[in-house]
């Protein structure tokens, strides 16, 4: 046998290798930053009230939620509101180097496993709380989900048709994302703890996180822009910009708002007369005569289908992509290339499809985490991984305090 033939098949990167990680959180956020952390290689202990996390609770979606951010996980139901469940945790917590939690503003604390109790014990727990409106303002103790940070962080007074309603982001955009950006303060604070010895207490919150996911936006504002509105397609100062475009077969969207792009176009499109109009010289006067511009697009590109415009304008490096429902999207050659589908398989040999980390380590193969774990599947593994005997367990799903 060759040397080539020997090696041994590449394994996923696994960064975290040997980080433990307590998840309290329910729903996207936090399940979700623990998630992160799981597919890095860390080993993620998800704590549930013995009815489960309350996604278990809401029906086909909420399963969805269990099924994209609690793959790699273990699963022990406790009742946290008895000392022999909170003992457990605690136990677990003292071999643990990050917990995670999104509960309701007050629970972890009302628990006595708030952050400063934690960190009290522990100095070098990092300790991620991810709220709905912040620990500082008057809105401290309001849940918070990701609808409300849409509409309180001025996203949704900028999404939707001008003379329509206000419209939400079509996905829990503000969810995912503070997901991720929960898991790089963890990160963060990991890597700071090897230099120092101590943790973190590190606090973000979903309105936190929609501001920034408009940074862009309001830092024009802030600059002295108008307050922007909503005005469906197209960008406010640039065009065309996000201009959603009717083809034969569908709609694409297209950016070519730089004078050098925009002339690039009408070259493309046999009309460079338009690129001297006294309309459309610049950007500035492309945006004063949007509706002009907009009815030359369609004439220029709705006889082709979006495929054909794709093509056409990729191939001279202008910016278009097609408006694809989710079964066109999960067939695109360039989604399935991207390897982000990935296989979780669980215990029964039952497998269903998820979506990766939306990046690569080098040249390792993406992580493959396996199945969601039912609400409280590994509780004797872990209660015997903490050290509990089987005698210990057994009293202890007697008492309640496990199921």
């Amino acid at each position: 046998m060759d040397t080539e033939q020997q090696q041994e098949t590449p394994r996923p990167a696994a960064p975290l290798k040997g980080v433990r990680v307590i998840d309290l959180g329910q729903y996207i956020a936090g399940p979700g930053a623990a998630m992160v952390l799981a597919e890095l290689g860390a080993s993620v202990v998800k704590i549930e009230p013995p009815g489960g996390d309350q996604a278990r609770h809401i029906g086909r979606y909420g399963e969805s939620m269990l099924r994209a951010y609690s793959r790699g996980k273990q699963s022990i139901a406790l009742d946290l509101k008895s000392e022999a469940g909170r003992e457990i945790a605690w136990r677990l917590i003292a071999h643990s180097d990050v917990v995670i939690q999104n509960l309701r503003p007050g629970a972890v604390e009302s628990l006595g496993l708030g952050p400063a109790a934690v960190r009290g014990r522990f100095p070098r727990v990092v300790y991620l709380s991810i709220s709905g409106f912040g620990d500082r303002g008057p809105s401290r103790e309001r849940p918070g989900y990701d609808i409300a940070a849409q509409a309180e962080s001025g996203l949704m007074s900028v999404t939707g048709e001008p003379d329509r309603l206000p419209q939400k982001v079509g996905a829990p955009v503000i969810d995912a994302a503070a997901a991720h950006l929960g898991a790089q303060a963890v990160l963060a604070a990991l890597y700071g703890r090897e230099k120092t010895g101590i943790g973190e207490t590190l606090h973000t919150s979903l309105l936190e996180v929609a501001m920034h996911l408009q940074a862009t936006t309001w830092c024009d504002y802030l600059g002295g822009a108008p307050e922007p509105t909503r005005i469906g397609d197209g960008q406010p100062h640039n065009a065309p910009a996000a201009e959603v475009v009717p083809t034969r077969d569908g709609h694409i969207v297209l950016s070519a708002y730089a004078d050098e792009h925009w002339a690039r176009f009408c070259r493309v499109m046999g009309r460079e007369a338009l690129a001297t109009d006294a309309r459309f010289r610049t950007n500035a006067l492309r945006v004063q005569h949007r509706d002009a511009l907009r009815a030359v697009l369609r004439e220029c590109l709705s006889a082709l289908t979006s495929d054909e415009c794709v093509a056409l304008l990729g191939r001279h490096q202008i910016v278009a992509g097609a408006v694809r429902s989710y079964r066109q999207a999960l067939h695109s050659p360039d989604v399935q290339a991207s390897g982000m589908l990935v296989d979780a398989v669980a215990a029964d040999g039952s497998r269903y499809q998820a979506l990766a980390l939306p990046y690569r380590l080098g040249e390792s193969p993406r992580a493959t985490p396996p199945a969601a774990p039912a609400c409280g599947a590994d509780t004797a593994r872990v209660l015997a991984e903490a050290g509990y005997g089987e005698d210990e367990i057994a009293a202890l799903r007697r008492a309640g305090a496990v199921t």
